[in-house]
């Protein structure tokens, strides 16, 4: 796969040198690239999914430590596992149910589908589909999935030439349904991906109401589309934006929400503690959401947690499924932070006498953190693009898109 392997190394650079801005972004191309892995990759008659599990396994690994930061990179790559291991697994409950259709019908035709050595099915399997909840199957379903057995009748020995070609082009097809399926689910993620800001943005209603005070932090666009969601319902409200220092994202909010109608005070990060009693709300957009409902947030943020909780404020998170993580904050391969240019705060040349680092004791340090942690017991409601969660929930809503075998990579 030349041209895949070019893909893969282009993308691996780009998240090397930040060049991806966003979230959303990141996570919409990881899963494209994906998408590219997996309909160029050839897959053997037997095993088909573990094949296509350890190709996007081994892409996946090289984006993750492209930018471990980036948890959405690691987040998407999971999910489109999942969808391997559920196609899989819908393939499979289909085929049982053609075995147990063949059991009501005819006793015989079942000794003689396990006389042609139809793979038999591991007790793990077999429980796995019983416990299964995707969808029933469709009629194209449960007959693509239906052994030869079911489909070809037993003649003499002299239709065992047709008998073979039957099974060949039934291995054939089911290698085709399994990618078809695996690439109908990816693109269905990037659609989700693609509207996440939209749904979310539907429930601004629910949430948002006449004559109260927003606080917010930092630029998101997932709640910069929530907020002008309420306005375009004709909800009157306040924003007040903190300028989220030392890059100043607030104030790209702020012009964005000034230039949409919306009534907006740009503070101080230092003034949230001073402003909150004036607060109904505050609403921020999330970084990733941790498997224990802790929250990575743009720097700054658990200042206004810890404020909000103080003055009994609700603290509500927006957050698209795609950054929804399912590693705990204390695992050793989640990366929490990371440190920015110091130039962002102090001017080199101004404060040039006080960074001589190998003067030794004396010398100035900056350390400039990009992104904060807010703790579980801060966050009053999550809102993702499936509605709103309560923290004690997402760790249940995180296990519907992530399998256990993926966690670690």
């Amino acid at each position: 796969m030349p041209d895949v392997q070019s893909m893969v190394a282009e993308f691996v650079n780009k998240l090397r040198k930040r060049k991806i801005e966003g979230s959303q972004a990141t996570a919409k191309c990881t899963v494209e690239l994906l998408r590219s892995v997996i309909s160029h990759q050839r897959v053997p008659h037997a095993n088909q999914a573990a094949a296509l599990i350890d190709a996007v396994k081994a892409v996946g690994q090289q984006l993750v430590a492209a930018n471990p930061v980036e948890l959405a990179v690691g987040n998407v790559v999971r999910r489109v596992l999942h969808i391997i291991r559920e196609e899989d697994l819908s393939l499979t409950t289909a085929a049982m149910a053609g075995l147990d259709l063949l059991d009501a019908s005819d006793d015989d035709d079942i000794d003689n589908c396990k006389g042609i050595g139809y793979p038999a099915m591991s007790a793990a399997v077999v429980a796995a589909a019983a416990r299964s909840t995707l969808r029933p199957p469709s009629l194209q379903t449960l007959l693509e999935g239906t052994p030869e057995s079911a489909t070809v009748p037993y003649t003499s020995s002299s239709g065992a030439d047709s008998e073979s070609k039957s099974k060949s082009a039934d291995k054939s097809s089911l290698t085709r349904k399994l990618k078809h399926d695996v690439i109908e689910g990816v693109n269905q993620l990037i659609q989700e991906i693609s509207g996440c800001h939209e749904q979310i943005a539907e429930q601004a209603i629910e949430h948002i109401h006449q004559n109260e005070v927003i606080l917010t932090l930092g630029s998101s666009r997932t709640v910069l589309e929530f907020l002008c969601a309420a306005k375009e319902k004709k909800r009157s409200f306040r924003v007040f934006v903190a300028e989220g220092a030392p890059r100043y994202q607030g104030h790209l909010l702020a012009k964005e929400l000034v230039a949409r109608g919306l009534q907006t005070t740009v503070i101080t990060d230092s003034a949230v503690f001073a402003m909150i009693s004036r607060v109904n709300m505050v609403i921020i957009g999330a970084h990733a959401v941790m498997a224990n409902g802790g929250v990575i947030g743009p720097v700054g943020v658990n200042m206004a947690a810890l404020a909000a909780k103080k003055h009994a404020v609700p603290f509500v998170v927006l957050a698209g499924s795609h950054k929804l993580c399912p590693l705990y904050p204390h695992n050793p391969e989640v990366l929490l932070n990371e440190l920015r240019s110091p130039s962002e705060l102090l001017d080199f040349g101004e404060f040039s006498d006080c960074l001589d680092f190998g003067a030794g004791s004396g010398s100035l340090q900056v350390v400039n953190p990009t992104f904060d942690y807010v703790p579980p017991n801060l966050v009053s409601l999550f809102i993702t693009d499936t509605g709103g969660h309560n923290p004690s929930y997402m760790y249940r809503l995180i296990a519907d898109y992530y399998s256990a075998d993926d966690l670690v990579m």
